[in-house]
């Protein structure tokens, strides 16, 4: 289900650092698998939320079974039927009848317990969470959800009453703050263990604006520096080369 060194680029060692956000989704995931109930991890673009479901998921398995599914685009409950079905591996042809698929559904869900990732959240609407509700509420089934999503996530979610009020726990993420910088960005790859506090500051305030994805951007590419140029350290100079690569 998920990759041990999941990051947004291909970053050799780069390494999952335990900041306060995921030590709170481990606590936050830990309980809403055991109570068999839903969530929503909620934030902007970039904060770390995938990396650290996907970890604390991983850490669960493979006591758990922790099964993914995405969404791209705003899918119907026909659409959310099909990729649960794909999901959950089942036999032969999915069923022609909204009945006879939700039954199908349903029968499988009973079967043992189980924890969906909803990824890229965002995308849903009414209709689909509305569906993810109807199967959570069939008292035969053993369910958890994780719902994981942008700011639309929430909105939506919160303008439907009938399935916010059963989310067990919300969790936003944020920014890391410029202290969590100095802190957190020299454990996340050796190539900053060896800057100067004020480098990591510069490049924080320059490019990455404790914006975990852009970290990775700008560690990348300040990785290709050093290696261009031979330098042995991060230097502001190099960043700049670096900053000129980000939009």
């Amino acid at each position: 289900m998920t990759a041990a060194t999941y990051q947004y680029v291909d970053l050799p060692d780069a390494a999952v650092v335990t900041t306060r956000s995921l030590l709170t989704a481990r606590e936050n995931i830990t309980d809403t698998v055991a109570a068999r109930a839903m969530m929503c991890i909620h934030g902007g673009a970039g904060h770390g939320k995938t990396l650290a479901v996907n970890t604390c998921l991983r850490e669960l398995e493979p006591g758990e079974d922790v099964r993914r599914v995405t969404f791209r685009a705003r899918p119907t409950a026909r659409a959310v039927r099909y990729e649960l079905f794909t999901a959950l591996d089942l036999p032969g042809e999915p069923p022609r009848h909204p009945s006879e698929f939700d039954r199908l559904l349903k029968n499988a869900l009973a079967e043992h317990p189980r924890t969906f990732l909803v990824d890229e959240a965002q995308w849903l609407n009414g209709e689909a969470f509305e569906y993810f509700r109807y199967l959570w509420d069939e008292p035969s089934t053993q369910l958890a959800i994780i719902f994981v999503g942008g700011a639309g996530c929430h909105t939506v979610l919160r303008r439907e009453p009938m399935l916010s009020s059963r989310v067990f726990i919300w969790q936003q993420f944020t920014r890391l703050t410029p202290d969590e910088v100095l802190e957190v960005i020299p454990l996340f790859h050796p190539l900053w263990a060896d800057a100067g506090p004020e480098d990591i500051t510069f490049a924080d305030s320059h490019a990455a604006h404790g914006n975990f994805r852009a970290w990775a951007q700008l560690t990348a590419h300040t990785r290709t520096a050093l290696a261009r140029t031979g330098r042995p350290r991060v230097d502001q100079e190099l960043l700049r080369w670096a900053f000129s690569r980000l939009a």
